[in-house]
């Protein structure tokens, strides 16, 4: 977006470390980094850093295997890694002075989510992460635990080498204003973060063990149902799971059936004969969401078009539409989901719903609905990603099944 807003061409260059990467900065080999980096006093001193963008506060992580510390003082000799020159290890470095035995070793060859992995693998006792990072990855790594902050409420923001020319950095704060103003990077945060605390511990333990016993027996028909329409079969499995949990039989008090929960009048538009047929129902499900994304208006962006499309998966294209109509009368932007989903449950207020041209709905319904679909999402591709890396050693990540 800033490239674009300076009209220029955007290079991006991965680092392998944090260390190279404020090297990189260091040695004006870059413009900018922007790598979720922490706003601390010694990096003001070699960095300049533009407008912060997010607050977040640092964290200290421990395996649920091991007690809960009360403060960096009870490790009782555990091993604590940080990644080595980060914002953590300045941290921690303060706190040396009112902890005078407490020691880490600093990592300079993983980053903050590869410690994460260690410390939920029993390999290192704790780490320390940023919260946003923690919010993120605690659905994947169930035995994770945040034991408390070791830092106040601190800013991330892009780091610019230090020159006479302020001339970049006056083009980020120019930016940052304009996307603060007008809404863009509230949308991108929520378009991150917006759903992560929708999965509770509870529901992604369920999650995962349905991941090992159900899905290897319909992931085949996921993917090949998601290729016929060209959609992404991790994003059907999660509106599978939504429906049914994949449970082939499933019926409601409704009348919907099947994996897919289709109701008789959409199988039978669809030419779907045995709604409880797992294969039938998976087409019948993924022909239905491309139908819902084909009525989408062309001008709405991925991911919000999406998120839109499920929503009317679940609440009817009208009522989805009755809720952007709210949206623009209410001065927000009726294109974007993290503007729509307010709206959606205004559908239930009398006051509103009265002057719709469907009527009432319980608008709140598609909007858990969305979000739990996110979450499922996230976890899916997470876990498929991880196995396809980690292909050297399968037992490692081996949670999704190898389709033959």
């Amino acid at each position: 977006m800033f490239a674009d807003h300076l009209e220029v061409e955007l290079t991006i260059i991965a680092t392998d470390s944090l260390s190279e990467l404020l090297e990189g900065i260091n040695n004006k080999t870059a413009h900018l980094a922007a790598a979720g980096l922490t706003i601390t006093k010694p990096r003001k001193e070699l960095l300049r850093f533009g407008p912060g963008y997010q607050e977040i506060t640092e964290q200290l992580i421990y395996h649920t295997d091991h007690h809960k510390p009360v403060d960096l003082g009870d490790l009782r000799g555990g091993s604590l890694e940080v990644v080595s020159q980060s914002s953590h290890s300045e941290h921690l470095k303060n706190h040396k002075t009112r902890y005078p035995d407490l020691t880490w070793k600093e990592n300079t060859e993983l980053e903050s989510e590869e410690l994460l992995q260690l410390v939920a693998d029993g390999v290192i006792d704790y780490t320390i992460a940023d919260s946003n990072e923690v919010a993120l990855y605690k659905r994947y790594l169930l035995n994770l635990r945040t034991a408390f902050d070791i830092s106040p409420p601190l800013q991330l923001a892009w780091a610019l080498p230090r020159s006479e020319d302020t001339s970049l950095y006056d083009a980020v704060v120019r930016f940052f204003e304009q996307i603060k103003n007008n809404g863009e990077l509230t949308r991108l945060i929520e378009r991150s973060y917006g759903h992560v605390e929708n999965l509770d511990y509870v529901g992604t333990i369920v999650f995962r063990r349905h991941i090992k016993k159900r899905l290897p027996q319909y992931q085949s028909m996921f993917i090949q149902a998601a290729e016929e329409h060209e959609l992404d079969w991790r994003l059907l499995a999660a509106i599978g799971y939504q429906e049914s949990h994949w449970n082939p039989k499933a019926v409601s008090s409704t009348g919907v059936r099947g994996i897919m929960m289709l109701t008789q009048a959409t199988a039978a538009q669809l030419g779907i004969k045995n709604r409880l047929d797992p294969e039938g129902s998976i087409k019948g499900g993924a022909s239905y969401i491309a139908s819902r994304l084909k009525r989408i208006p062309e001008d709405i962006q991925e991911p919000d078009r999406t998120w839109m499309a499920l929503a009317a998966y679940n609440v009817g294209a009208g009522h989805l539409e009755d809720a952007r109509i709210i949206t623009e009368t209410l001065g927000k932007d009726p294109d974007k989901w993290i503007e729509v989903k307010k709206v959606l449950p205004l559908l239930a207020q009398r006051k509103w719903y009265k002057k719709t041209k469907h009527g009432y709905a319980r608008g709140w319904e598609p909007v858990r609905y969305v979000e739990n679909i996110r979450s499922y999402y996230d976890v899916l591709s997470w876990l498929d990603e991880s196995e396809q890396e980690d292909t050297s050693e399968p037992d490692a990540l081996s949670i999704l099944p190898q389709v033959p």
